[in-house]
């Protein structure tokens, strides 16, 4: 779908299913996330995924090293589908195995994401985190995005009392 000199963005394959799995169970991917993720939810969100690819025309494409062939996450844009400022909004969000950390993988990824998105129309892409993720806000800086405090939110999926609970938001335009 979208190339690269090192990565192939792509639709999910079946084969994406156990080291996504293995990727959702990892305490360090989901430090910044409210749980692990079980197979069972981990195969959930690739379905759900598959819809979203299906419904919008784009989504959270996995993410394949060229060399190797190798699954290392995804990459992508999606709807902002809960209540918050940002709500409706195209968000671009990605999530990498640990042994791809520093590697420039994700700006690689996440930068030919926002460039699809600005070539097919979009006008304005967000993120979001929260404010303890210093390896995604320090990507969405290094991507040109800027931070829009005014647009920070609690997240609603999120339990009260969470260190997890606030969202720091940032934004591209095209």
């Amino acid at each position: 779908m979208i190339e690269t000199p090192r990565l192939i963005i792509r639709p999910w394959q079946e084969s994406d299913r156990v080291p996504f799995a293995a990727m959702g169970a990892d305490p360090e991917v989901m430090a910044h996330f409210p749980a692990l993720l079980s197979r069972a939810e981990s195969d959930a969100m690739v379905d759900r995924i598959g819809l979203m690819l299906a419904d919008q025309g784009f989504g959270f494409w996995a993410v394949e090293r060229r060399d190797s062939g190798d699954f290392i996450g995804f990459c992508g844009l999606n709807r902002v589908n809960f209540l918050c400022p940002v709500a409706g909004e195209v968000e671009i969000g990605w999530r990498l195995v640990r042994a791809a950390w520093g590697q420039g993988f994700a700006r690689e990824a996440a930068q030919v994401c926002l460039d699809w998105g600005f070539a097919h129309g979009l006008t304005r892409i967000v993120s979001f985190t929260v404010p303890a993720n210093m390896r995604s806000w320090g990507l969405m800086e290094r991507l040109g995005m800027q931070r829009r405090a005014d647009l920070d939110f609690d997240h609603p999926r999120v339990a009260e009392g969470s260190p997890l609970k606030r969202h720091s938001v940032y934004e591209a335009l095209a």
